[in-house]
């Protein structure tokens, strides 16, 4: 059996441009569609499209440092970081869009946020299934 410790998580340098490009192009954007703007359909879609990217950008850290804090085997990949971090956006433009139809409720928050984690978990599964260590021991 391989040691988890034997492979290493990549480091957050790697994560660094995708989280700045995602930073910048998130809050810069949301600014200007909110202080250049009117409520339009189109602006409107930027205005969801950007605040994902903002989000991501933000909860891209705290993705990488929940899978450094908790290893799994296989570790986490690259994309596995990224995508966490896209579904935290996703998530939390999807409560803005709720909110902004004034449908939003504590509850709703709360279940739309455990099918997000419930999704991934599976996802992870999934990925473990096909995991398949780089040099078995026979």
């Amino acid at each position: 059996m391989e040691n988890p410790q034997s492979v290493k998580s990549p480091s957050f340098k790697e994560f660094l441009p995708a989280f700045l490009i995602l930073l910048a192009a998130g809050g810069g954007g949301l600014a200007l569609v909110i202080n250049l703007t009117l409520p339009t359909l189109g602006p409107r879609w930027l205005f969801f499209f950007f605040l994902v990217l903002l989000g991501a950008g933000a909860a891209l850290p705290a993705a990488y440092f929940l899978n450094l804090r908790f290893p799994t085997t296989p570790p986490a990949e690259r994309s596995v970081i990224l995508r966490e971090a896209l579904w935290a956006g996703i998530f939390i433009s999807l409560m803005a869009w709720l909110r902004m139809g004034r449908v939003l409720t504590f509850p709703l928050g709360v279940i739309l946020a455990a099918v997000f984690v419930l999704i991934e978990v599976l996802l992870r599964l999934w990925d473990r299934s096909r995991w398949k260590p780089e040099n078995p021991e026979s």
